[in-house]
């Protein structure tokens, strides 16, 4: 019955400790990320609605005509014969406004910029999509990671069960010790049902993104090793500030407002119209007289109003510019702090890969050995399972948690993916940022 531990112990230290993925799990890379990003581009609801605005605006754009539609009038005079036989009984004529100050092109080049607004906000909802993907994704691969953990920690637990309550029965055990094993495996049956269903809820958030049915079917994923690190430095700010994706919308939502506020100083110009007006006698049908017209609508009435309009729009450029300025510091302290996030969720999960779980391992092994000599160490063999078990489970917390920070880095800076993020060049210029503190052994 002594060797009954180290059997244990093989079994634990194979399946846990090692950690080896297999065929049919699927790594999350960023190439695979990027395929599901675009099948998220073709399917996503909420894409189809801005694609659905873009349209809209374009249209808009093209309904607004330069020329404004003819005014054509006829009609004739009541009079005594030889006086409508002098000057005419029917009248015609036909008015068209003139295009000549500028207030058709005015609207018109607002209205066309409403479509880089639209086009800009479709861009920002793909890149907040593909963040919120990504973000299920790792949070998806994390459930897998962890009921993967305790499966292997129920077969182990099962195993033990049956070895303990071997040794109880030649009385090399304790009934306490069946007694906490048991009540050890019970609490892991019921976290597997509980990390079960949390892995399905997971996948329910991916397939909603998607587009796909909420209970479609997935293999399982498994986190990378953790990423490399991204320091801060000013080019990474720089590049956030170009390419943003909320920021180069807000910028086109300025160009547009400031197009509504050029056009609505042109619409206290004065409106020219060129008329045309005839006369001819319905007895002989000859033509008596024919007069050109120039008409010109002159604003003075409501010249207040036109000057609050111009207010009430200029207002409106005002904010967006103070909107854009607030969003910029807020980005640049958004960086630092997602850099901030990287930094510490990769040196944590570091710590937990070189240094705790080896440890923890050294010490489930060291418990398992002097389990075979006293029986009154069977509790150190389960403190030492809980320990490996809680630091393999920090470990794949912390990565997932690195690479959601990098996913939202990745949106703020308005790339594709890591690899495009690790394309920047991020090598800090000089003294711009305090080199991070060097951790003393």
């Amino acid at each position: 019955m002594k060797i009954f531990p180290l059997v244990l112990l093989s079994v634990w230290l194979s399946s846990v400790a090692a950690q080896p993925t297999s065929m049919n799990r699927i790594v999350l890379t960023p190439a695979f990320i990027n395929e599901l990003a675009e099948e998220m581009r073709t399917n996503n609801s909420a894409l189809w609605a801005a694609r659905a605005r873009i349209s809209a605006a374009q249209q808009n754009a093209k309904s607004i005509p330069l020329w404004r539609d003819p005014e054509v009038m006829i009609g004739g005079m009541a009079a005594e014969r030889a006086m409508r036989a002098e000057d005419g009984d029917i009248i015609y004529g036909a008015e068209q406004m003139l295009p000549v100050f500028g207030k058709e092109k005015a609207v018109r080049k607002a209205a066309g910029a409403d479509i880089s607004v639209q086009e800009a906000d479709l861009d920002y909802q793909f890149q907040t999509l593909r963040k919120g993907l990504s973000a299920a994704l790792f949070d998806a691969a994390l459930r897998d990671e962890l009921l993967r953990l305790s499966e292997q920690d129920l077969l182990w637990l099962d195993t033990t069960v049956k070895g303990v309550e071997e040794r109880y029965r030649v009385g090399d055990a304790s009934q306490v010790d069946v007694l906490r094993v048991q009540n050890e495996r019970s609490r892991r049956a019921d976290q597997l049902v509980s990390d079960e269903n949390r892995r399905e809820d997971a996948y329910v958030s991916v397939n909603r993104i998607l587009n796909r049915n909420a209970h479609a079917g997935w293999t399982a994923l498994s986190l990378p090793e953790a990423g490399k690190a991204v320091p801060m430095s000013q080019k990474v700010v720089d590049f956030a500030l170009k390419f943003e994706p909320k920021l180069k919308a807000l910028r086109q939502e300025l160009n547009k407002a400031e197009a509504i506020a050029e056009s609505s100083k042109k619409e206290k110009r004065p409106d020219l119209a060129l008329a045309v007006e005839a006369r001819q006698y319905s007895g002989t049908g000859e033509a008596r007289s024919g007069a050109a017209l120039l008409k010109l609508k002159l604003p003075w009435f409501n010249k207040n109003k036109y000057d609050a309009a111009v207010r009430r729009d200029e207002a409106r450029v005002q904010e967006l510019e103070n909107q854009i300025e607030d969003y910029i510091h807020q980005t640049q302290a958004e960086v630092h702090h997602l850099t901030s996030m990287i930094d510490n969720a990769r040196r944590e999960a570091l710590v937990y890969r070189n240094e705790i779980i080896p440890r923890s391992e050294r010490a489930l092994s060291s418990a398992q050995i002097a389990w075979q000599s006293s029986k009154d160490a069977f509790r150190d063999v389960l403190d030492s399972r809980r320990m490996l078990l809680e630091a393999r489970s920090m470990y794949f917390k912390a990565v997932a948690d690195q690479y959601k920070a990098i996913s939202e880095l990745v949106l703020c800076c308005g790339v594709g993916d890591l690899e495009a993020l690790e394309m920047i060049d991020t090598e800090t210029n000089g003294a711009d940022w305090k080199k991070p503190r060097e951790r003393k052994e």
